[in-house]
């Protein structure tokens, strides 16, 4: 007859317990005390829209008015664009495009940044909406609430000391820069007024210049995408050449896109119009925005 000795018995009873308390491995991996930190959900956006093609042809010549004096071929090179120069097509991308005529040179910029965050506990989301904060509190709005008389860099709180003008560069324009420049300059401060005595009668008589319209001051976008700011800036290059640039910029999700519109008169004495800028700007912000959302 079989048997098995005691030993051999005890073990196979110890096997048959263990099977039936279901707990399975699991509870001898976990130590106790541990809480499970669950990782953050990822983005809305996983890709970027080819820049060069995201804006509409109707929207390039009214934008870029010197190309409509170009020929056929001349003009289609100029609306095709410049794509930016990136290293990962998922991660960023931009185009450029710039046009001249008689009177002036137009150059327009958009800039696509999907953002990802490494921390699993922290969304896309969330590390965008960081991302876009500096942009913001590097224009000078750091506050949704800010205004005009508030978004003053202290060396407007001076009053007497004249800012040292910043080096005019087509960087100015350049898709790959992130760091937009403050919105007060030598050339206009907070409350729209010229800093440059010899030049302030040109600021305030040119036809829509609206340099004392505080409406049209850097500012807080309440109705564009998740958040969104507007940036306006009148850089002089010596004594002959001036060029404003808006530059909208706007998050919509873990995507932060920036729209930079500049406009140079041939005439130094000609100020770029704000509000037509700024509107135009608008504008194609606005159309991106629901380029996202389609």
């Amino acid at each position: 007859m079989a048997y098995v000795t005691g030993t051999a018995l005890l073990a196979a009873l110890v096997v048959g317990c263990s099977a039936d308390t279901g707990t399975g491995s699991s509870a001898a991996d976990s130590k106790p005390g541990e809480e499970t930190v669950a990782a953050a959900a990822p983005g809305k956006y996983r890709t970027l829209p080819e820049p060069c093609r995201a804006v509409a042809s109707s929207t390039l010549k009214d934008l870029l008015p010197g190309a409509a004096e170009l020929t056929e071929e001349q003009q289609k090179k100029v609306y095709e664009g410049t794509a930016a120069v990136t290293y990962d097509t998922d991660r960023r991308v931009g185009c450029r495009w710039k046009s001249e005529d008689p009177s002036s040179s137009h150059s327009l910029s958009i800039d696509f940044e999907r953002v990802v965050s490494y921390d699993p506990a922290v969304s896309d989301d969330d590390r965008a909406r960081e991302v876009y904060t500096e942009k913001e509190t590097s224009a000078g709005l750091s506050s949704p609430s800010a205004t005009p008389e508030n978004t003053k860099t202290a060396e407007d709180t001076k009053g007497t000391e004249k800012q040292t003008s910043p080096a005019a560069s087509d960087d100015a324009s350049d898709p790959a820069s992130h760091a937009l420049t403050s919105p007060v300059s030598e050339d206009a401060n907070t409350d729209g007024t010229n800093t440059d005595g010899a030049n302030n009668d040109d600021a305030n008589t040119d036809d829509g210049a609206d340099a004392s319209d505080e409406s049209l001051q850097p500012r807080i976008l309440d109705d564009l995408g998740d958040s969104a700011f507007l940036d306006d800036l009148l850089t002089r290059a010596g004594s002959t050449a001036q060029h404003r640039t808006v530059s909208v910029v706007f998050r919509t999700s873990n995507v932060i896109v920036t729209v930079e519109y500049t406009e140079q008169p041939a005439v130094s004495t000609v100020v770029p119009d704000s509000r037509e800028l700024q509107e135009k700007a608008q504008a194609l912000a606005r159309n991106l925005v629901e380029e996202f959302n389609d």
